[in-house]
Order: structure tokens, then sequence, then C-alpha cells
């Protein structure tokens, strides 16, 4: 595997190339809360199915997080994402045939994974090892940023493909694209990992290190909420606002910029957090080299609880859903360069993908419940208030768990 040096300057190619292959994976990610009505209503299904298929692809993103970057630590960083994304186009393009809610279950299986090996745990791991201890921080934001990018686009080119193709054409396009992004990998040059001592260090070693201190374990519980509260918005906030939500009426000024319904200002709503996330994860990267990351952190989980709250007991109009779209999408992916940071300062850069990925399993089985709970309770109670309440609680709990955390550096033990 060709190693190089880490850049000295802040754009380099792997970013760059990193940066593109997460804006793709996560646009394609972030557009599948747009297809839970058309899938619905073509096949008569319960709320719930598509919803268990979306809460599934989620779990499986768990699953497959470390084990990809376990696989890029053995195999190589670029044949770890080529793998990543023939997967993820083989699920989309099953699931583009897909009639019956277990075959999508199943087929969402394979997207999950295609989105694990395209996306935070390989390439944030091969970034922080390109980027100089001085650039890193901010790095690890940009990359984290490029997945906003894509959800900035990602669930209004869905809406717009639906308005003259099928939702399995849809998937047929995106599958041509993550196959598409490959042509960028030549810029990814894995660089040197680690120290001597960290080179020496067996997986095993690095894993026991973790997972015996108690700040680990904290990383890992508070990551179970911002997995929850983005994928039930990513996969509910669509039909919550189109069902929900007062319409946007004539003469109003979202209505003469061509928002004309609440179908409409659903998908807008997922890209108006797409585009704040970007400002606030570059902010994040900014505030993570000078401030303690555990309460950077702790301060975002707080934020995200009180504006999810204000939301769910506020009148839900165009302006509270754009208003909260805005807030929550600042406070969105920032969570994700100060949480990768954070493990990567503790214990080291050698498997900074492993241990990352272990970590982002909390992550996606908090997306799995979220996802699958919105679905579940929509059918019971006919509404989305009870689970967003539970976000709300789990929110809390994220801001406090944090607060305990050691941010002294985990050294590898010197060989003897």
């Amino acid at each position: 595997m060709t190693r190089a040096a880490p850049h000295d300057r802040l754009l380099s190619p792997v970013l760059i190339a990193g940066c593109f292959v997460i804006l793709t994976g996560f646009a394609i990610r972030a557009s599948f809360g747009v297809f839970q009505i058309p899938i619905a209503e073509e096949f008569g299904w319960p709320r719930a199915e598509f919803s268990l298929a979306i809460a599934i692809q989620n779990l499986a993103w768990g699953i497959g997080q470390p084990l990809f970057g376990a696989l890029a630590e053995k195999i190589g960083d670029r044949k770890a994402i080529v793998l990543g994304a023939i997967t993820y186009a083989v699920g989309l393009v099953l699931s583009a045939g897909a009639t019956t809610p277990l075959q999508h279950q199943l087929y969402e299986v394979l997207v999950g994974f295609g989105v694990a090996g395209t996306g935070f745990g390989v390439i944030l791991a091969v970034v922080g090892r390109a980027s100089s201890d001085d650039n890193r921080s901010m790095a690890l934001a940009i990359a984290t940023a490029a997945g906003s990018a894509g959800q900035v686009f990602g669930a209004p080119l869905a809406e717009w493909l639906l308005g003259f193709m099928a939702w399995n054409q849809v998937f047929l396009v995106f599958a041509a694209a993550i196959l598409a992004v490959l042509a960028v990998l030549p810029m990814m040059r894995a660089p040197a990992p680690a120290s001597k001592a960290e080179l020496q260090e067996t997986m095993g070693a690095a894993l026991k290190r973790a997972v015996t201190d108690p700040s680990y374990a904290l990383i890992f519980i508070g990551f179970f909420s911002c997995g929850y509260q983005l994928a039930f918005v990513t996969a509910h906030f669509p039909a919550l606002v189109t069902q929900m939500c007062d319409p946007v009426l004539p003469g109003t000024t979202l209505y003469n910029l061509g928002i004309t319904s609440t179908s409409a200002l659903g998908a807008i709503a997922i890209s108006v957090i797409g585009l704040a996330n970007i400002a606030g994860t570059l902010a994040a990267g900014w505030a993570g080299k000078r401030f303690p990351r555990k309460y950077l952190l702790a301060g975002i989980y707080t934020g995200r609880t009180i504006v999810a709250a204000w939301f769910i007991l506020t009148p839900i109009t165009p302006v509270t859903v754009l208003v909260f779209s805005v807030v929550m999408g600042s406070l969105w992916l920032a969570t994700v360069p100060l949480t990768s940071g954070l493990v990567a300062h503790l214990y080291g850069l050698r498997y900074m993908g492993t241990l990352y990925g272990i970590v982002f399993f909390s992550h996606q089985l908090g997306s799995f419940v979220g996802v699958w709970l919105g679905g579940a309770l929509y059918d019971l109670y006919g509404t989305y208030t009870a689970v967003w309440w539970v976000g709300v609680g789990v929110g809390a709990l994220s801001a406090i768990v944090h607060l305990p955390i050691r941010e002294t550096p985990r050294a590898a033990p010197l060989p003897a």
C-alpha cells in the first residue's frame, strides 16, 4: 500500500477526493425520507414497513462501519471504498425491483453496508491520517461538511426526479451516481498512519485499551442520541411536514419562491438543514482545535434538545419548519468532527477507523430506533409527537454523559 507523509496544506488531494465520495453517498442516503409516501401509496403499506427498511439500513451502516474501518486498515482505504460503492449500487438496484416489505428490508442491508464503505468511518480515518496536527480538526470538519453539502441537494433532487420518473427509476440513477464517484479514488493515497509505537501495537491491544476506558464508553453512549435525532428527522421530517404543517398559502413569500405545497417544503427543509450544517460543522472544526471537545459536544446536544422541545410545543407552520431547520442544521453533524477527533486524540491514528467505527455503531443503533420507532408510533397514534419527545430525552442524556470524559491522550505503550 502506497504511503505518503501527512499534508501540511489543508486542502490536500486526499481531502478533496474524500469530500466527493462523502458528498455523493450522503446525497443519496439523505433522500430516503422523500420516498416514504410514494412507496407506501404505491403498495398500500403502513408507514412502519418502509420505515423499518430505512431503520435496517441505518443499523447495517452501524454494523458495517467498524468492519469497513478494519478492512481499510488491512487491505487499504481505496479498496475498501470501491467495495463499499459496489455494495451500495447493488443494494439500490435490487431495491428498485423490490415489491414486498421484506425485500426492501433485506436489500437495505446492502445499502447500509455501502454507506459504511463510502462514509465517515473510512473517509475520516484516511483524511485524519493525511492531515497535519494543526489542520486535522478543520480537515475532519470539511469532510463532514461535504456530507451536509450532499444533503443540501439530495432530497430536493429526489423530489425533482420523482416529478417525471418512478421512484424505482430514481434508485437506478442513484446507483449509477455512486459508482461514478470512484473516478476520484486515484487522488486518495493513504498516508503514513501513526507513530512507531502505534504501528507496532496490534488491533486487539488497541481495542482493549479503548474498551476498558470509561471515557470511551461515555462517548459510545453519547453518540446514540445523535443517530436517533438525525435519522428520525431525515426519514420522517418530510412526511411530518407534509401531514402536520399548516399549508403554504398563496401570496406568501414561500409560495412566491415556488414552494407551493407542504410536500415540497418537507424536501426543502432537509436541504436547509444540510445547508445550515455546512457552517455549523466548519465552526465545530474551528472550535475543536481551541476548546475541550467534551464541552462543545455537551453544548451541541443541549442546543438540539432545546430547539426540538420548542418545535413540538409550537404550532407547526412553514415559518417554524424553516426556523427549526436552520437551528437544528447548524448543530446537525457538528458532533462528527468533534467525536472522531476526540477518538483520534485519545487513542491515536493507527486504528482510528476501527475505534471510531465502534463508536459510530452506537450512533446507528440510535438511528435504527429513531427511524423504526417513528414509523411504529405513527401507525399506532397517527402522530409523531411521542417519538419526538423521546428524542428530546435522549438528547438531554447525551449532553450530560459527555461532561465526565477525560481528554487526556491514552498513548500506545512503547515496545519493549
